[in-house]
């Protein structure tokens, strides 16, 4: 493959009126790389379309490729691939614990993180488009990508000549309650599935419970971890192949030491990985709001773990978690804690802006397919299945094959089948 990066500059603020723009707005860099098949020769590829990837989220940087593989390899034969570093993230303005109180009060911060979401994302595509040349482009969105690729088909439709959608149908109305309610069901039966599976490690995650609330336990970088930490390592279970990562990661749990049974090193160090948010704070910062129009989430995970007491930390027996992120983020995990007073101003944030526009959905031209997968523990079907409904020719490809991480298990096969219902929707 070949790659070239590009740098943009963009509004912080799309949508400032025309009175309270100032003379001269702030602006921000965003970061996007560019990457094509050498099958192509430089000449052909000046004449292949634009694929734009919006990644998963909210929070996380474009992937980094080393391989055109999966479903960026088919997506290369007919496509010049663009991966954006969305705005707060990778090389574009990032947001971190350092960057972050550079705004100034905590009261700032917030206001600045106002301007990293998904509507933001797609004003920023469209200024990138135009400045690409391309005409109406093809968009992949997966997970948080396809709530993007949703506001992209509110609020800019004429900017798009197709939209895929893997693991990504975002409820366009309504409050996060009803996002946690599905999910925590969506967890719990997940876990049964696993320990089904691997029985002797239901008796592992006991057993780590148990050390863990009358021995301290360090994680490499110092924090300590607690049996609520230790239950999010249930992130595995959102995944295809990648859910017996769980089992590889348990077995790795003990060792025998002069002071008895302690958790391993390497058990630590993968835990920490897992557990800490170092490298994407806007996830733990932003992923409420990602469901916000007009009300505050207030923690709807934390509310909402209320109706499943199974998931406490002291439940017996002990539950993994998915995706969830709780006020306690902010005092456990170190990265998170100078951001944990902006983390609190945005969960009580409440005139969030629209993030799409029904009516518009609702008579949209733009062909459109999407993968909604079927026992997905992150993006509920019941939930997606009425947002499909809710967009004029959206096709919906319904499987149980697949969990969300689907496209890292068979992303060509997936890639060209939503890329052959969008066709055959055109023609």
């Amino acid at each position: 493959m070949r790659t070239a990066e590009h740098c943009f500059t963009v509004p912080l603020d799309h949508f400032a009126s025309t009175e309270s723009r100032p003379a001269a707005p702030e602006t921000i860099t965003v970061f996007a790389r560019e990457y094509v098949s050498t099958a192509h020769t430089e000449a052909e590829a000046e004449k292949l379309p634009w694929l734009l990837f919006l990644q998963g989220g909210p929070g996380g940087r474009g992937n980094r490729l080393a391989s055109l593989n999966g479903w960026s390899k088919a997506a290369a034969r007919d496509f010049r691939i663009l991966m954006l570093d969305q705005r707060g993230t990778g090389l574009s303005s990032p947001i971190d614990r350092n960057t972050l109180p550079q705004r100034g009060t905590a009261e700032a911060q917030a206001a600045y993180l106002e301007h990293f979401r998904a509507d933001s994302i797609v004003a920023d595509a469209e200024l990138i488009r135009t400045a690409l040349g391309s005409g109406p482009w093809s968009i992949y969105g997966q997970s948080y990508g396809g709530f993007c690729a949703l506001s992209y088909l509110s609020f800019a439709p004429e900017g798009l000549r197709e939209a895929l959608i893997t693991g990504g149908l975002a409820p366009l109305a309504g409050p996060a309650d009803d996002v946690y309610r599905a999910t925590f069901q969506r967890v719990a039966a997940r876990n049964a599935e696993y320990f089904s599976w691997y029985p002797e490690d239901r008796l592992t995650v006991e057993r780590i419970a148990a050390h863990l609330r009358q021995t301290a336990e360090f994680l490499p970088d110092g924090g300590r971890l607690t049996v609520e930490r230790f239950q999010m390592v249930g992130s595995f279970l959102g995944g295809n192949t990648r859910v017996d990562g769980l089992h590889y990661l348990l077995e790795d749990a003990f060792i025998e030491t002069a002071r008895g049974a302690r958790l391993s090193d390497g058990f630590l160090e993968q835990v920490q990985g897992i557990v800490s948010r170092l490298a994407n704070p806007l996830y733990a910062l932003m992923h409420e709001s990602i469901y916000g129009q007009g009300q505050a989430s207030g923690w709807s995970a934390w509310r909402i773990l209320e109706e499943h007491p199974e998931f406490r930390p002291d439940a017996e027996p002990l539950l993994l978690t998915g995706e969830m992120v709780y006020p306690w983020y902010f005092e456990q995990d170190a990265a998170l804690r100078p951001l944990q007073q902006v983390a609190e101003l945005v969960a009580a944030k409440e005139d969030w802006k629209p993030l799409y526009d029904q009516p518009q959905l609702a008579a949209n031209r733009v062909p459109a397919a999407a993968a909604v997968y079927r026992d997905d523990i992150y993006v509920d079907r019941t939930l997606s299945l009425e947002t499909a409904a809710a967009v004029r020719g959206l096709q919906v490809w319904e499987t149980g094959e697949f969990h969300h991480d689907g496209i890292s298990d068979d992303g060509e096969a997936i890639f060209g089948r939503l890329l052959g219902m969008v066709r055959s929707a055109r023609d």
